[in-house]
């Protein structure tokens, strides 16, 4: 990674410089298909850039990485490659007012997931290309100026293999062995897109007619590797596609900029998507090669639509740095989900918000590398590390917040205006919130100082005093903040009382909204109520907080939080509970039976994978060693009676069958998944696919139970790229110190495993039961990760320095151990350092929960 970085200030400075025209860029891809497949692969790659400087005779630079450059000439004067490219860079001298830079490189295909990626289908030896950018990626592809602001339009033209389709940003055409697409619109490097290959392709189309009469017609598309094309369900992708762009364009009066909008399911892909205008690219995991819960659905519905929102947010209007990532991040992340409440089948889509995207937030924002909504972004390696929970769910629930602040109408309002006056360009904070108090009438000044550029999340609890009658004579709000980030926030909260019924059932009988400012605030509105069994602080959600009980409804929610009836009250609920648990105030013991005992009675199926999530973390990190192994036995038998009381057929009925296979570790379970495998055990609508099967095969695997050969039958029987990530998976879980030598040799000292199945290794290596074999690795970590940060790219190297954090061996001695690299590698890259930092505060919060278990055991 050295001299790949870009700062802040250098983009400013060239920005101030430089404007440019446009780009036409030429790439040969014939060179991905044949040859040797064990050596290194280039491709042709030519640029031309015009470009306007203002200040004639000035000095700047473009942004290349590849392996060489033939060729470079800057307004006809030829230059010597080997004096002006350093590897990442191209000096520009002595430049004009009108400039015109033509580069020739020789570019590197990816095998990172980081620019051109380059697959080989194990199943039927087929290659397919995409590439990924994000932040700062298309450099690898072919020269620019490498940052959000300097926008241009595009024109690409691609030579590919005989039989292959080819897919950019605009509309293409086949003409004499060439590819050429239509022109971009004004756009940032990183959201250029060029996808090659034997694609599977479907086509739909979009018809919208608006109030002046005229119509849009937007051509879709949707495409996936031939091998996954049987599974492939493109008839809902466009049924989500469509109602998406019916909700944006009902609501931003803009309608959609680009042209056509394809989408292509891409293998070995890093993240969930990428908002290339005009061509999304998804991992392809989005295809469901088995029988999967309502849960996946609708994660897959709301990527589709948190993509499609960036067409306005993000695309059409764009950060000026990555400062301001959450302009386009949190908004989409916002509109995904009230756009999926809004216009499809998935109505309950704040309840997996509020469960699931916030719990990301909260975990990010109590860690020592928390920063404000509008982060201070120095370079390009902060800005990758800034895709985060701040950035994507805590932006989203302080948009959640804002909506109810200024109203819905004024908040839309001041979207559709922002669009229109900043199409096409880059904006910063400020710019939308002028839009937004000319809509609403309210100063946004001192609403962003508290939300958006202060960091850290508030907790409030409820102070409740009775009259000897029973009544409540006062309800406070008790708002606290970490010395950290001791910033107390202005909150609209809905206070929720609740009792017990005859049934047991919690129902709310009283409800008032208020204003929460400072450390106290009384809720006049609910004086006189009846006692509650259950103050519910937060309730229906409307703030970004952690929610903390008095001890009655502590206590209620103990004895009686199944029978909860409304789903996002339970659901806000287990969220406290969870964060209770984490913050070594509720033993994880305690959460643990919580669970056991009401969970079986969750009717909102991403709720219940959250708990088995949950669950699965509190027995690993915040489970006293002591109690550990009972509390994963219990678990398992109760994982075990759940799934043979649920519904044969059901998706709960998967749910816990998925859940038994994570925590399995006794005979009973063991052999029970072993004998589902076999066919000689049954469960009454359990339906054994080939995606259900590995994931049986891991426990199994991982204690002993099956062998490799076992696996390689297995891989015999899905030859298939999703089959070899979960073959390598398991292979890297067995039980042996040689099989975990080797592992950590593919990943830490090789560079033959693809990014998916370096994560597939890293996953298997790690395994709960296995904290022996792995506790060789704990010093050995600290020995190599400032070599692999500095060796490897941006992408692997984060993906080994979380993955292989030695979070298993969970003592002072490792804690002291990360403390001591710290100290000792103060000058090492800031985002190196921010992983250790991160993945050193889990450990000592784990530390601080096993000691809240074992006093729990002790009392």
């Amino acid at each position: 990674m050295p001299g790949e970085n870009l700062s802040r200030d250098e983009a400013r400075e060239r920005a101030a410089l430089l404007s440019v025209d446009g780009y036409e860029v030429s790439l040969d891809l014939r060179s991905a298909v044949g040859g040797d497949e064990t050596g290194p692969r280039t491709f042709r790659s030519v640029t031309t850039i015009r470009f306007r400087c203002a200040e004639p005779g000035a000095a700047s630079f473009a942004d290349l990485i590849a392996p060489s450059v033939t060729a470079v000439s800057l307004n006809g004067r030829d230059l010597d490659p080997s004096e002006v490219f350093d590897g990442s860079r191209i000096a520009l001298e002595d430049l004009a007012a009108d400039n015109e830079l033509v580069v020739d490189a020789q570019c590197a295909y990816s095998r990172t997931g980081e620019g051109l990626h380059r697959f080989v289908d194990p199943e039927d030896g087929e290659v397919y290309l995409y590439t990924q950018y994000e932040p700062a990626d298309s450099r690898r592809v072919f020269a620019n100026f490498e940052q959000p602001d300097l926008k241009a339009p595009y024109r690409f033209e691609v030579r590919a293999p005989e039989g292959w389709t080819v897919w950019s940003n605009g509309a293409g055409t086949l003409a004499d062995g060439v590819w050429r697409f239509a022109e971009t619109k004004p756009i940032s490097t990183y959201i250029t897109c060029v996808v090659a290959g034997p694609y599977h392709y479907v086509t739909d189309s979009y018809t919208r007619t608006f109030d002046d009469g005229t119509t849009l017609e937007i051509p879709l598309g949707a495409l996936c590797r031939k091998g996954l094309a049987p599974h492939f369900d493109a008839d809902d992708v466009f049924l989500v596609t469509k109602q998406g762009l019916d909700f944006f364009h009902d609501h931003f009066d803009y309608p959609y900029p680009f042209g056509k909008y394809d989408q292509a399911f891409v293998p070995e892909y890093n993240l969930g998507a990428m908002e290339n205008p005009g061509l999304v690219t998804f991992r392809e995991e989005y295809i469901f090669r088995g029988k999967v819960t309502r849960a996946s659905y609708e994660g897959r519905a709301n990527v589709i639509l948190h993509e499609m929102a960036h067409m306005w947010f993000g695309d059409l209007v764009t950060m000026e740095w990555w400062d301001d990532l959450w302009l386009k991040e949190s908004f989409a992340d916002f509109m995904g989900a009230f756009s999926l409440v809004g216009a499809t089948r998935f109505t309950d889509g704040w309840i997996t918000f509020a469960n699931r995207r916030k719990a990301w937030a909260y975990r990010a924002d109590q860690l020592p590398s928390t920063h404000p909504i509008t982060a201070d972004i120095r370079d390009l390696q902060d800005a990758k590390l800034n895709f985060d929970g701040i950035t994507y769910a805590k932006g989203a629930s302080v948009l959640k917040q804002l909506v109810a602040y200024v109203g819905q109408d004024a908040f839309l309002e001041g979207a559709r205006r922002y669009f229109k006056r900043n199409a096409y360009g880059n904006t910063r904070l400020g710019d939308l919130l002028s839009v937004l108090e000319e809509t609403s009438g309210r100063d946004m000044a001192g609403w962003a100082r508290s939300w958006l550029q202060t960091a850290g999340v508030n907790s409030l609890t409820p102070a409740v005093l009775l009259t000897p009658e029973g009544l409540v004579d006062e309800l406070a709000v008790v708002q606290e903040a970490p010395e950290s980030h001791p910033e107390l926030r202005p909150h609209r909260v809905a206070v929720g009382l609740y009792r017990l019924t005859s049934e047991g059932a919690l129902e709310r009988y009283a409800r008032a909204e208020v204003d929460v400012d400072g450390p106290r605030t009384v809720v006049t509105e609910l004086a006189g109520a009846q006692a509650p069994a259950l103050v519910l602080v937060n309730d229906d959600d409307l703030t970004y907080c952690k929610i903390r009980f008095d001890e009655t409804s502590l206590a209620t929610l103990r004895d009686a939080l199944g029978g909860m009836r409304d789903p996002l009250a339970r659901a806000l609920c287990w969220s406290a509970l969870w964060n209770m648990t984490r913050d070594a105030l509720l033993p994880a013991r305690e959460f643990v039976d919580l669970v056991l005992r009401f969970a079986g009675r969750e009717s909102d199926i991403g709720v219940l994978l959250m708990l088995h999530a949950w669950v699965r973390s509190a027995l690993t990190h915040y489970a006293s060693p002591a109690w550990r192994a009972d509390g994963e036995r219990l678990f398992a038998r109760g994982a075990l009676r759940e799934l043979r009381l649920a519904e044969p057929g059901s998706e709960h009925q998967l749910a816990w069958a998925r859940c038994l296979a994570a925590v399995a570790s006794g005979d009973d379970e063991l052999g029970l998944l072993r004998g589902l495998l076999e066919g000689t055990e049954k469960i009454d609508g359990l339906a054994v696919d080939q995606e259900l099967r590995w994931a049986f095969l891991e426990p199994l695997t991982a204690h002993g139970v099956v062998d490799e050969k076992v696996l390689a039958a297995e891989l015999a029987r899905d030859d298939t790229a999703s089959g070899k990530r979960h073959q390598v998976r398991c292979l890297a879980a067995r039980p042996s110190a040689a099989v975990k030598a080797q592992a950590w040799a593919q990943v830490v000292e090789s560079e033959v495993l693809s990014n998916a199945l370096v994560e597939a290794t890293i996953s298997g290596f790690v395994q709960g039961s296995q904290r022996g074999l792995l506790a060789p690795y704990a010093t050995r970590y600290f020995e190599v990760i400032e070599r692999v940060w500095g060796e490897r790219s941006i992408q692997i190297g984060m993906d080994v320095v979380r993955g292989l954090f030695p979070e298993l061996a969970d003592s002072p001695e490792t804690l002291a151990a990360a403390d001591a690299w710290l100290s000792a590698h103060e000058s090492a890259a800031p985002a190196l350092r921010r992983l250790v930092l991160e993945a050193r505060d889990d450990l000592a919060r784990g530390l601080r929960g096993q000691a809240c278990d074992a006093a729990a055991a002790v009392g």
